[in-house]
């Protein structure tokens, strides 16, 4: 019989009385807040795109300690709508998100409250990722990441689960950390603190029978650190701009796992910092991802009992879409588009200057919708390809739409990248 594991009350308040040699942390100083602004604005489009990109800059913010006018309370009406009437149909991690961003903390005069129904609601949906392991040849529903997601908020809402089998489940060897042959950092730190969190809760119940249990969960931490630290760049990126933010999250909570050598926090910083200056975060969930570790701040600071405490005042309001006038029409410009399965078809496409992926998609699937016609749904990364030539992607298949320029793997989305002249743009049947 699995020994199920569920974290009391007054083990969720030890929690936080983690001895500080634990963490190592660098943050923005307030000399240099002011450069977080531009992913302020871009978190404050949120308001007017899905739920799920709501709930990360929720999250983010409240974690942050930061208030912007009246964003948060748009923000938590809509991801309290979430809860309230979409909770049985979105996905087991964007459930997980949902939950994080309403209890990150406690303002006096919120009554919405953590209930015991939504953390059941997580725990069958994470129990189905499971079944799904167990009936497609290790594949969840989702992915890794959002089981390591639900695992993490089951963790910090006193859900139910089995320590055991945690264990078995996310050993660093596990096929599904790796997109191909390439190491998924953001899912790996995500696993990081989850299981950061499962260790921390084993600890404070002494629970004796967990010893061993104990001992394979902190292994897997140590390797999967190692991992992580092998993906760090000359510049200080780990693994790419976007999978940084998650990765010092990781490595924040696990500095009893790495030597202070390994790590330059301050270059890393430093890095994202000039990112920023140059756009790089220009979608909300990629803003919202990098700003808690830039504060000093991980997933592991969500206390549903804490109150909130806004330490900033920052100088971001709120976009209306459509109020910015542009200067010049665009210019056109031409690229080379290609859809690869066992045939590759090809054409040219014209499009206005400043497009991304999924127009020139858009515009080939115009000229022959046989060939180049596609499906995608909305997530919280923006759109993401279903199908292509009614081929659809599969999770127990391991099979995906991937995008590329150059014949490279593009590490943006089709809503995001934005293509140029003459450009060489293909999207791939592909397994990972």
């Amino acid at each position: 019989m699995r020994q199920l594991h569920q974290l009391p009350l007054v083990g969720l308040l030890l929690f936080f009385l983690i001895p500080s040699h634990l963490c190592k942390i660098c943050e923005v100083n307030e000399d240099n807040r002011f450069r977080l602004n531009p992913l302020l604005s871009t978190m404050s489009y949120s308001i007017y795109t899905s739920e799920v990109q709501a709930a990360n800059v929720l999250l983010s913010l409240r974690l942050a300690g930061i208030k912007t006018q009246n964003l948060e309370q748009k923000l938590m009406q809509k991801v309290k709508n979430t809860a309230v009437r979409k909770a049985s149909d979105i996905s087991s991690g964007q459930l997980a998100w949902t939950m994080m961003a309403l209890g990150a903390c406690h303002n006096p005069n919120e009554t919405f409250i953590i209930d015991l129904q939504l953390v059941r609601l997580l725990e069958e949906k994470f129990q189905e990722e499971i079944e799904n392991m167990r009936a497609h040849n290790g594949n969840p529903l989702t992915n890794y990441y959002q089981l390591s997601q639900d695992l993490l908020a089951l963790c910090l809402f006193s859900g139910k689960y089995s320590v055991t089998e945690i264990a078995e489940l996310f050993t660093p060897e596990n096929k599904n950390y790796y997109f191909g042959n390439q190491f998924s950092v953001d899912t790996g730190a995500m696993a990081v603190l989850a299981l950061t969190c499962v260790k921390r809760s084993i600890t404070h119940r002494q629970m004796q029978a967990d010893k061993k249990t104990s001992m394979s969960i902190s292994n897997h931490t140590e390797l999967l650190i190692k991992k992580i630290l092998s993906e760090k760049k000359e510049n200080g990126l780990i693994g790419n701009i976007y999978s940084t933010g998650e990765a010092m999250q990781a490595l924040f909570v696990s500095s009893n796992h790495y030597n202070e050598s390994e790590w330059n926090c301050q270059q890393t910083l430093d890095t994202v910092l000039k990112e920023i200056s140059q756009g790089a975060f220009n979608i909300p969930t990629a803003a919202a991802q990098i700003l808690p570790a830039l504060m000093g701040k991980t997933y592991l600071n969500v206390n549903k009992d804490c109150p909130c405490v806004y330490t900033s005042d920052f100088n971001a309001s709120i976009p209306v879409p459509g109020s910015v006038t542009p200067t010049n029409s665009p210019s056109s410009i031409t690229v080379h588009y290609s859809v690869q399965i066992n045939e590759t078809y090809s054409t040219n496409v014209t499009v206005p200057n400043g497009s991304v992926f999924l127009n020139v998609m858009e515009a080939a699937e115009k000229q022959n919708k046989t060939i180049f016609g596609f499906t995608m749904e909305e997530t919280s990364w923006g759109p993401y390809i279903t199908s292509v030539q009614c081929l659809k992607a599969n999770n127990n298949d391991r099979t995906y739409w991937e995008i590329l320029s150059g014949g490279h793997s593009l590490s943006q989305g089709v809503g995001s990248y934005v293509v140029h002249n003459g450009e060489y743009l293909m999207i791939r049947w592909s397994k990972y």
